[in-house]
């Protein structure tokens, strides 16, 4: 995995670069496609996908579409506010809060999800698929189903330390 620092202080990390042929009558035409996590370890986090003729290009790509499609996940100072499974199609991925010190417990994808996000303690197993492709968009629909707790706390009509003592 690779890791660079933007000028806007983002941390982009290629997940996955795949090389795919295609058999013409002249030999073999390669192209390559790209899967990145771009997000400003602060509780924001996009994921891109890239397809292209050249490496960097379909890099670059996917980094444009991770930007676009950022999401603000709510964070419970360094972990998640609460355990929740995110699905897509087979792949499942359980994602537990952890106490602080825990460090992220995760694997392949997950792993540079959680650190381009900013979530520091958190316990992580990917279920079902292997597909990387399909474990990270079951990673941003469980942050999808995150409930933020200032919400909650508004709906419920409390304040968040007598939710959370």
């Amino acid at each position: 995995m690779v890791d660079r620092k933007m000028d806007k202080e983002y941390v982009e990390k290629l997940i996955k670069l795949n090389r795919v042929a295609k058999v013409v009558k002249g030999g073999r035409r390669f192209s390559f496609s790209a899967l990145t996590v771009v997000g400003d370890q602060n509780g924001r986090v996009g994921f891109g996908f890239g397809k292209a003729n050249d490496v960097a290009e379909a890099i670059r790509k996917s980094i444009e579409k991770a930007k676009s499609n950022m999401i603000k996940v709510p964070l419970k100072r360094t972990t998640l506010p609460h355990e929740i499974v995110g699905e897509f199609k087979s792949a499942k991925v359980l994602m537990l809060p952890a106490a602080p010190g825990t460090g992220v417990i995760a694997g392949g994808p997950v792993r540079a999800i959680m650190d381009a996000c900013g979530v520091h303690d958190v316990m992580c197993k990917s279920l079902g698929s292997k597909n990387t492709i399909n474990i990270t968009k079951a990673v941003f629909a469980g942050f999808d189903n995150l409930y933020d707790a200032h919400k909650v706390a508004k709906d419920r009509g409390t304040t968040i330390n007598e939710m959370w003592g």
